[in-house]
């Protein structure tokens, strides 16, 4: 893995600091909250980072099965290295130009959870295998007409490897995946029959139906689990399955729990579960941090996931009473689920961060610009012009697809670590 060379080009790098290999970082002595970074600034808190790998780890190994979690969360090389030190199995991506990153950071056992369908993407997985001794990449078929462009494919390049293959069930009115019986069983026995791939085993995502209510989610879960189990059962009845080892995957970062216990099922042959979650890497502030604890209340686990990721920003402007203007945007912050949420403050020559009002709320975004609103009752304790405000997300995702490098933080701040990100 190269080591990056970080300079005034990637936001977030101080203006007045020499360009510096990634792993050089942490060495550099600087300090999020004494002024030499430039703000908006994404961190990582390496503490909660830490505490969430294990955790995740913990729970696959306690119920058996193995954890690929989802290299798109972060597409961050550093990150996969310390998922897969952290135990586990291999890693997830969505696309073939994900998955170089991810072969690149040493991942040799992939899944691609999508549909792979042009040419110079299954010609981009074949180079991969020709170049990397011992890379296994998994890719997912839900038709019988994306089998018939990977057989074309294969006809027209002699000496292919045959491609590995999960059958993908679906769920109707969601995204992609087989959505009968009928039509998985008809695509399950068509892969069997096709030289260009082998069946490996079944997939689905149930991460789509999550509310939150757990008697919602544990009912939808358990009748996609079940129809996933019916027709992996139909395919080892019929040998349709190609390794002896079957894989059996589900798992997005909001019910998981219930998905978990149902990935090794009895087939008359070994399973390996995969669960597939990645948002648990750095967990988040919002969206996340509700769902999981419905997860914990199931599990009656005592302690759950950590957020890890923040975005600090200053207070720009103060235009008018009971408004703040940050230096934060959409471009620097998740907003697909909800507006970022404000958790600390730090003053101008504070080195540690303080707790705000409750009322303090993001009430909307612009490209490079966060409004930050309080009530009236709070105005004595308003932010002032050029003092820090922590940041809180939802969905860590579409905030790290917005960075080229993170710093990774202790808990009083200081820099000791840094990650790049390959979107």
């Amino acid at each position: 893995m190269n080591d990056t060379i970080l300079d005034t080009r990637y936001k977030g790098f101080p203006r007045t600091s020499p360009p510096l290999a990634r792993s050089a970082i942490g060495q550099a002595g600087w300090h999020v909250l004494d002024g030499r970074l430039p703000l908006p600034l994404a961190v990582i808190k390496r503490s909660a980072l830490a505490h969430n790998l294990a955790w995740m780890q913990a729970f696959v190994r306690e119920r058996g099965i193995e954890l690929a979690p989802h290299g798109k969360t972060t597409m961050s090389p550093e990150l996969f290295s310390r998922q897969l030190a952290a135990g586990a199995w291999g890693l997830t991506f969505a696309t073939v130009t994900q998955l170089a990153v991810g072969v690149a950071a040493g991942a040799r056992r992939t899944l691609i959870a999508n549909q792979v369908v042009t040419d110079d993407d299954l010609a981009g997985i074949q180079a991969l295998l020709a170049k990397h001794a011992g890379l296994r990449v998994v890719f997912l078929v839900d038709s019988l007409a994306q089998l018939a462009l990977i057989a074309a494919w294969s006809a027209a390049h002699p000496g292919s490897q045959p491609f590995e293959v999960m059958l993908e069930v679906g769920v109707p009115g969601a995204r992609t995946g087989c959505r009968t019986q009928d039509e998985a069983a008809t695509l399950a026995r068509a892969l069997k029959a096709s030289p260009a791939v082998r069946l490996a085993g079944i997939e689905c995502y149930e991460g789509g139906g999550a509310t939150g209510r757990s008697d919602h989610d544990a009912a939808y879960a358990d009748a996609l689990m079940t129809r996933v189990e019916a027709i992996a059962r139909l395919c080892a009845d019929e040998a349709l399955f190609e390794n002896d080892e079957v894989l059996l995957s589900a798992g997005g970062s909001a019910i998981f729990d219930l998905v978990a216990d149902r990935l090794k099922p009895a087939l008359g042959r070994p399973v390996r579960g995969l669960l597939r979650s990645g948002c648990y890497v750095t967990h988040d502030h919002g969206n996340y941090k509700r769902l999981l604890a419905s997860v914990a209340e199931r599990c009656g686990c005592t302690e759950t996931l950590l957020p890890a990721l923040e975005v600090w920003a200053a207070v720009q402007s103060r235009p008018e009473p009971g408004l703040a203007i940050l230096t934060c945007g959409r471009r620097d912050i998740s907003y697909d689920l909800e507006m970022p949420i404000p958790f600390a403050r730090a003053p101008r020559g504070v080195m540690a961060p303080q707790a705000i009002p409750a009322s303090w709320t993001i009430s909307a975004l612009n490209d490079q610009h966060a409004y930050l609103r309080w009530d009236a009752a709070d105005e004595a304790s308003a932010p002032v012009v050029g003092e820090r405000i922590g940041l809180g997300i939802s969905h860590p995702c579409t905030t790290f697809d917005k960075w080229h490098w993170m710093p990774i933080v202790e808990d009083d701040y200081r820099v000791t670590d840094a990650v790049t990100l390959h979107f």
